[in-house]
């Protein structure tokens, strides 16, 4: 049954009008998935005065990691675990420059610079460990994988226990109940439904986007380069926009940090536990690869740029979303450049 349902999904992404289809089914998914995510982990938090950011940099960037996840650990077990190389820094880069920068840009919001101070020392801690391997060893062994696995854990630990360590404050603890409204077990269900809907309507939506991308006659390099990293950014997208509409600024930002965090020692940790790798080639410009060259750096870069203005000032401001796009633009635009062998 499975099989039979497998090969019906995957010729439906073989047509044109089965394609235009899970496309819209994908959207649609994506956008009631993340307005429930944001709900539920809304709910849970006030229920357990946790801080938003605080649940938007573990439950919900693990939700809207998931895509990430899936087709790392497929590739790493399809021998193929290089792909997540390319998946969690391109993601990094999308996360940041694209979907921290619009919700920056569109509506700037105070930081709470004690809650976001954990989360951005661990992910340039992560950093660092994909900088040294990358640069110094030139691959991604398998005892990096368990060493990235337990940054993870080690990240996980510290964040839950400083979020209940330090609760959000409350008047009156029946209004507390009140405002989270419903119950904690349809919380949590609405939760898990919602993640998985998020992940079956990003998979829908970047195989159906290659597909027609394919159709139209363009380069495969583009493909990669533009949709099939927009899409599974997808659901962060969402979430983060999703979270804005309803004015929990720090839950967004506290997603796209986790969701920074996750695709770096979750993603890459679990595809290189599986498989190992050196890393890729890919790409030249200038005799080198484009990768060390320039998405390594700017992986960092755009990340220093959304997070230290924040941590110094406490606060967000519409010329860091402004800055971010403009070089989101211009990395896509010499990624194409460079796939099409203009330079």
């Amino acid at each position: 049954m499975i099989s039979s349902f497998l090969s019906w999904y995957q010729g439906l992404t073989d047509g044109l009008w089965g394609s235009l289809l899970l496309f819209a089914v994908g959207v649609l998914l994506l956008i009631k998935g993340g307005d429930w995510f944001v709900d539920s982990a809304v709910g849970i938090a006030k229920r357990f005065r946790v801080p938003e950011i605080i649940i938007g940099a573990t439950v919900v960037s693990i939700g809207t990691t998931l895509p990430e996840v899936m087709v790392s650990v497929t590739a790493a077990v399809n021998h193929n675990g290089a792909i997540a190389y390319g998946n969690a820094i391109g993601s990094i880069i999308c996360n940041t420059a694209l979907i921290a920068a619009l919700t920056i840009a569109i509506r700037p919001a105070p930081v709470n610079r004690k809650t976001i101070v954990t989360p951005v020392i661990f992910f340039f801690l992560a950093a660092g460990i994909y900088i040294v391997a990358a640069y110094v060893f030139g691959r991604f062994d398998r005892w990096l994988g368990f060493v990235m696995l337990a940054v993870f854990a080690v990240y996980m630990a510290m964040t839950i226990y400083k979020g209940f360590k330090n609760p959000v404050a409350e008047k009156d603890e029946q209004a507390s109940e009140e405002s989270a409204g419903g119950s904690l077990i349809k919380d949590i269900v609405l939760l898990i439904v919602s993640a998985a809907l998020i992940a079956l309507g990003a998979d829908m939506l970047e195989g159906s986007s290659v597909s027609l991308a394919t159709m139209a006659g363009i380069p495969t390099e583009v493909v990669g380069v533009t949709i099939v990293a927009l899409c599974t950014s997808l659901p962060e997208l969402v979430t983060a926009v999703s979270a804005l509409l309803k004015g929990h600024g720090a839950l967004s930002l506290g997603n796209i940090i986790g969701a920074n965090i996750f695709n770096l020692v979750l993603v890459s940790g679990a595809a290189v536990t599986i498989s190992p790798f050196a890393v890729p080639e890919g790409s030249k410009l200038f005799g080198y690869n484009t990768s060390q060259l320039i998405e390594i750096p700017l992986m960092v870069s755009v990340m220093a740029l959304l997070t230290l203005p924040a941590l110094f000032k406490g606060k967000l401001r519409r010329w860091q979303g402004a800055s971010l796009l403009v070089l989101y633009v211009a990395f896509v635009v010499l990624q194409v450049l460079i796939a099409l062998h203009v330079i």
